[in-house]
């Protein structure tokens, strides 16, 4: 909404005389400071700065149960509105592109998210890319504007630790460990203590060589479907991939000390 209102050309005065909103409280609400913000004012806003309110609504009502926010408080705050609300359908193309990639996403958002975070963090990442569609499109590739904005969502709700993503328990859910169902206990057990190591090492890989690893080797991907999922060339998800390993092996398997280095 401050994007919105950033390119709109209208000053603060104008837009708090056309919503009838105090310019404190619009100034609030743009720079994420204050209380949370009832729909109604969100709904007058999304109006004026001709932005789409019904992804708006999703998101605002998601991040209002994130902020502890009533089911009641929801309601009673965005009753009177929802009335004048029509519920239109994305545009054309932004459907054809969510037909194209979605299972895609879910699969990446599945090895650091529990399903209902993963649900919820693909569902807001096409109403994002809905709300910012022009921009997307008008981008130097719509598959990396839309990948960053799923990876940014993804994020956001995932664990950190030290800074980097924390996603051991999502990602036990992988074809290797539920490969191991028939396995006796044994191998489960060193199945899963490698895992542990691999997951946090992998949290230590640089942002696109984890994703790279993530699809391809936690999601079983074909690089060529990694390629077009990113909007990268297949070639740098080879030399992602390989640096990746190069760097994981390094860590997984170190080297034996030569015996001129034995204490």
């Amino acid at each position: 909404m401050r994007d919105s209102y950033l390119k709109s050309g209208l000053t603060m005065s104008e837009l708090s005389d056309r919503v009838r909103f105090a310019k404190s409280k619009i100034s609030e609400l743009l720079r994420g400071t204050g209380l949370y913000p009832r729909w109604e004012i969100l709904l007058s806003l999304s109006a004026e700065l001709k932005m789409p309110q019904w992804p708006l609504q999703r998101l605002w009502q998601q991040a209002a149960f994130e902020a502890q926010k009533s089911k009641e408080w929801v309601e009673r705050s965005s009753e009177k509105a929802a009335l004048t609300m029509s519920h239109p359908v994305p545009p054309l193309d932004h459907r054809a592109f969510r037909e194209l990639v979605e299972d895609c996403y879910a699969l990446y958002a599945q090895v650091f998210l529990n399903d209902d975070q993963r649900d919820a963090a693909v569902s807001d990442t096409f109403d994002i890319l809905w709300l910012s569609w022009n921009d997307a499109l008008a981008s130097p590739d719509l598959r990396r504007y839309a990948w960053n904005v799923l990876r940014t969502t993804v994020m956001s709700r995932t664990p950190h630790i030290d800074g980097r993503p924390d996603f051991a328990t999502a990602a036990f859910d992988t074809v290797a460990v539920r490969s191991l169902v028939e396995a006796d206990q044994a191998a489960r057990t060193i199945q899963i203590e490698e895992s542990l190591g691999l997951f946090k090492a992998m949290s230590r890989l640089p942002d696109h060589q984890l994703d790279v690893m993530a699809l391809r080797n936690l999601c079983g991907m074909p690089a060529e479907r990694v390629s077009a999922l990113l909007g990268v060339p297949l070639a740098t998800v080879g030399s992602d991939e390989r640096h990746a390993i190069h760097f994981l092996e390094s860590v997984m398997c170190p080297p034996p000390e030569t015996e001129g280095n034995t204490p």
